[in-house]
């Protein structure tokens, strides 16, 4: 059996950052291929060769209905059962900005799509990202706090550094009920904070964001979506003020997570 890391990076009309997604996970030695969802729906056997699925970010489909909400029908609509087996095999997805909104727009986030539990299944709409409360595009950088109850988030700091990009970035949930299964099953992976961890206000919280969420993961811990890009911290000369480090390090922030991924696979998935 190959021992290599494989990738899957889901792009359509409108993705403009599946190149920096492969070059991250490539740079930790996964073998990525960016891959047409029209692809993927002709033959949809190509899901079950691959251990990572990421949704990257961009304006798919020009975000004309709302933000993810026709790549994430598509996905409903004509992949139901490989996504459900994709899951339950215990490998991992990660969406990023409006790949973010893909994952719970439709359903695959916050719930477990494996398996029906609490009456929660694959494709039930729990959660949404709405229009910023500034009503325009957020293009910043902004100060995260972390939680490591995740397969992608181990070892992180417990603050980094990230920017955004998006107009519909405001989590919201249902109802208070999920907002309270979210926090109690350490499922609120990514908050928007000030530069010391405090509460913040905007534009700490760029977007508006229910308790500050900037990023949730499933209930195993294996599925990641999060409004900030990784990718784009991904080397520390990529920080706004990487010249005024003395000691530079070769990675910035987010390039944890991608290494994190690689190194679940190789170590659960692979045996290696």
């Amino acid at each position: 059996m190959s021992k290599i890391v494989k990738v899957i990076v889901l792009r359509t009309a409108g993705t403009n950052c599946d190149e920096e997604t492969a070059s991250a996970f490539r740079n930790f030695g996964a073998s990525v291929e960016k891959v047409h969802i029209q692809q993927i729906i002709k033959k949809k056997s190509i899901l079950k060769d691959y251990h990572i699925l990421a949704i990257p970010g961009g304006f798919t489909y020009g975000d004309d209905i709302e933000s993810g909400r026709i790549l994430a029908n598509e996905l409903t609509q004509h992949l139901s059962s490989e996504l459900k087996t994709f899951i339950k095999d215990g490998k991992l997805i990660i969406g990023i900005c409006n790949g973010f909104q893909v994952l719970v727009k439709s359903g695959i986030l916050p719930g477990n799509c494996a398996q029906k539990e609490n009456n929660r299944d694959l494709f039930n709409e729990e959660v949404t990202l709405a229009f910023n409360d500034s009503g325009k595009f957020e293009d910043r950088w902004t100060y995260l706090k972390s939680n490591n109850k995740c397969v992608w988030t181990k070892n992180l700091p417990k603050i980094v550094y990230f920017p955004v990009a998006h107009a519909e970035g405001k989590f919201i949930t249902r109802n208070k009920t999920i907002l309270s299964r979210l926090k109690n099953s350490g499922q609120i992976v990514f908050q928007y904070c000030s530069q010391d961890g405090n509460v913040p206000a905007y534009p700490q919280n760029p977007n508006g964001s229910q308790d500050n969420i900037a990023g949730i993961t499933d209930d195993t811990g294996r599925i990641l979506g999060l409004m900030p890009h990784p990718e784009r911290h991904f080397f520390s000369y990529h920080h706004p003020f990487w010249t005024r480090f003395k000691h530079l390090e070769k990675y910035g922030d987010g390039a944890k997570i991608f290494e994190n991924g690689v190194n679940y696979v190789k170590k659960e998935l692979l045996g290696s």
